[in-house]
């Protein structure tokens, strides 16, 4: 999962991500990768259209997007 991580960093790729967050729901999120930390990464997040952090233990999965789509 980490070279999914870095490779959507270094060539500014989105990813899917399916995220288990603080409150216990499960989320799948598309993202952009901006930084990968330890214990984080930072990420633009197209459902929040906002830049989020996501902790890298609450990340169940990621993969490239089954289907292609238009980000701008």
């Amino acid at each position: 999962m980490k070279v999914l991580l870095e490779k959507s960093k270094n060539q500014q790729m989105p990813i899917e991500i399916i995220y288990l967050s603080e409150k216990g729901l499960i989320t799948q999120r598309t993202i952009i990768v901006n930084e990968v930390k330890e214990n984080y990464i930072k990420a633009y997040c197209f459902t929040k259209q906002q830049i989020r952090l996501f902790k890298t233990c609450s990340i169940l999965s990621a993969a490239l997007p089954k289907r292609k789509a238009k980000f701008a």
